[in-house]
């Protein structure tokens, strides 16, 4: 009998759909009732989403079959088997969530302090379960942990009256608990849907997301049965996914390439937080790999960590984001593919594409690579190779169990607020890559009428490349899951330009983070203050004779690149963004009519309790203005 992979090589070769062994239809019954019950719908659908549905499960099984046909093998285990230290696990959440001197500095540390002090009650119960947990564990093994949970939750408000945390009979800890208010969402929001107008017309349901409240703090509504949708019907067409709009507030939306480097690692804090509560309410278990070390290649192209290819990259192109042989991949689909029938599901010749990887590896660098030798079938094999041989995962390691465990949530509005905090809790390099994958993902489905692949077809063939981690043999249930793995795909492509918005109740935690840091520097001595506050006096006065008229709400933006470097704008409730942009370019618009390369500029808010924040044009100056009187405000470019 032949393999599949013959099948469709055969059938490339005649320009044809790929024939289906007879034996298919039988093993895809049987691959039903393997399925978990969560993935089948509750019904059966009609014949026509049955073929389909039939036909992608086929994709998929395809895509897996080609994986282990194609696996280089040799490649090191990446997870220990065997138990794993459960104290190990919560020192190292505890680690990536910030909180790392609870268990090994000390604990007048004021970035854990300031990150303390920001987190709801319910974040606040879960740190304590976790280093409860941390500390249990300790002494079920005879340690002595450097600290007692009581020691953490008493002393991270020593002005309050309330009394010390009780013990309750189990021996763990009721701590004193942080009180956090969520604000209220503003009914005079408007609400807009990012997603293109091609997939947004073809969905019938929408959703509101707001970003104002944490996603954990809303979770009691879902509980109760309300706003719910069943997320096992995912055997219908793409047509019946919900829509989702975003309450825009007067803030504006702040995208992860707006902020500095600095506040986007505190916001990785915040987001695992949340995350680990968020599933707790939902009653699903956050399971985390162990993170190993292991030996990885530090040249050349495939199996090479994407920390180490950007490095290699910027040494010859500084600013790299995405690894260069991924976007020229993605470039020359982009170029010769998108029309192509079948790409991505249709495989190139194997020994073709294995040719093409040696040369790649040999003579990328030297820019000797031929690239029209290559075809569009060839280069989306070399695609999926790449990500599947990454050394570490594109979703990570430690964050993999949670992207899968997602598919057990029974809301598209919490499977997207889940992916959304994922999204935001992957390394730079990842994430960038994976946007970059998932807006040429989209570009493939906007022309399905040519290259008939829809938006499920894509799903279930990137599913597995993106969902088996190649460290080690696909396990039973990752196998099991694959319909449920597709549709987390799907939720990827359509709703990719949320998951890149940070909501602004993540934002609020690190300007209280900021805040909370900013007390704790004060000065130790009566001459150092009394310095200080000449210098500050100083400033004002300066600012005073530069702006004869500084009332309340009157700000001073600088623009350095300009001919008019600086400008003092009185704001108002209707002062926006776009407002104080158009007017510097008013100004100096015979020098801009004069340059030969005009390049768009942003008003930043630089400073205060933020690091550095590009406004979106529709922001209400203002309302900044409250909540970051402080700040700096500078006209420039975006650096990426």
């Amino acid at each position: 009998m032949r393999k599949g992979g013959q099948y469709l090589q055969h059938a490339r070769a005649e320009n044809e759909p790929p024939p289906r062994p007879m034996h298919r239809k039988a093993q895809h019954r049987g691959l039903v009732r393997m399925t978990s019950a969560g993935a089948m719908p509750p019904s059966p659908p009609d014949r026509s989403v049955s073929r389909d549905s039939q036909d992608s499960m086929e994709d998929y099984w395809s895509e897996m079959r080609n994986i282990e046909e194609n696996c280089q093998g040799g490649q090191e285990e990446m997870i220990e088997k065997g138990s794993i230290d459960e104290a190990e696990l919560e020192e190292a959440w505890l680690h990536e969530a910030g909180l790392s001197t609870l268990v090994s500095g000390p604990l007048t540390d004021s970035p854990t302090e300031a990150l303390l002090s920001t987190l709801t009650r319910s974040q606040a119960a879960m740190v304590k379960k976790r280093l409860d947990n941390y500390t249990q564990t300790l002494r079920t093994r005879n340690k002595q942990p450097i600290r007692h949970v009581r020691d953490v939750f008493s002393t991270a408000d020593t002005s309050s009256a309330e009394p010390t945390p009780s013990v309750s009979p189990n021996g763990t800890i009721a701590p004193k608990l942080p009180h956090w208010t969520p604000p209220k969402v503003r009914k005079s929001c408007t609400a807009f849907t990012p997603v293109e107008s091609s997939m947004s017309e073809s969905q019938s349901e929408t959703h509101i997301l707001s970003f104002e409240v944490p996603y954990s703090e809303a979770v009691t509504v879902h509980r109760k049965g309300h706003d719910r949708l069943d997320c096992q019907r995912i055997w219908k067409g793409d047509k019946d996914l919900p829509a989702f709009q975003i309450v825009k507030t007067k803030q504006g939306l702040t995208r992860v390439q707006d902020l500095s480097s600095e506040d986007i690692k505190k916001i990785g804090y915040i987001c695992l937080i949340e995350l680990t509560t968020f599933y707790d309410a939902l009653g699903i278990e956050l399971k985390r790999n162990r993170e190993v070390r292991s030996k990885v290649r530090e040249t050349g192209i495939f199996g090479v960590p994407l920390t180490t290819l950007l490095e290699n990259d910027q040494k010859k192109f500084p600013g790299s984001k995405v690894p260069l042989v991924f976007k020229k991949l993605l470039s020359k689909l982009e170029q010769t593919g998108l029309q192509t029938e079948g790409i991505l599901r249709v495989p190139g010749s194997a020994s073709r594409v294995k040719h093409l990887r040696q040369e790649l590896e040999a003579k990328f660098y030297d820019d000797s690579f031929d690239w029209e030798q290559v075809r569009q079938n060839d280069a989306a094999g070399l695609l999926k190779m790449f990500i599947r041989e990454l050394p570490y995962p594109l979703l990570t390691l430690q964050h993999l169990p949670a992207f899968t465990a997602a598919q057990n949530i029974t809301s598209h509005k919490h499977q997207l607020q889940a992916l959304h905090l994922l999204i935001l809790l992957l390394p730079e390099a990842n994430r960038d890559t994976l946007k970059a994958l998932l807006e040429f993902l989209r570009k493939v489905v906007a022309y399905e009428e040519k290259n008939r692949m829809s938006l499920w077809n894509v799903s279930m063939i990137v599913a597995p490349n993106l969902f088996t981690f190649r460290g080690k043999k696909a396990k039973q249930e990752e196998m099991q899951g694959a319909a449920d793995a597709a549709h987390l795909v799907r939720l990827l492509i359509v709703h990719q330009d949320i998951l890149w918005t940070v909501p602004c109740f993540l934002i609020s935690h690190v300007r209280k983070m900021n805040e909370a840091s900013m007390s704790k520097k004060t000065p130790s001595s009566e001459k150092t203050k009394r310095k200080l506050l000449r210098r500050r006096n100083a400033d004002r006065e300066k600012e005073r004779s530069e702006v004869t008229d500084l009332r309340e709400g009157v700000i001073r933006v600088q623009a350095p690149l300009h001919a008019k470097i600086s400008m003092a704008i009185q704001l108002d409730s209707k002062t926006k963004a776009r407002d104080v942009m158009a007017r510097f370019d008013f100004e100096n618009g015979q020098a801009s009519r004069n340059s030969s390369r005009k390049q768009k500029r942003f008003l930043f808010e630089v400073g205060g309790n933020i690091g550095e924040r590009c406004l979106d044009p529709d922001t209400h100056l203002l309302e900044v203005y409250r909540v970051n009187p402080h700040c700096e405000w500078v006209l420039k470019s975006r650096t990426t």
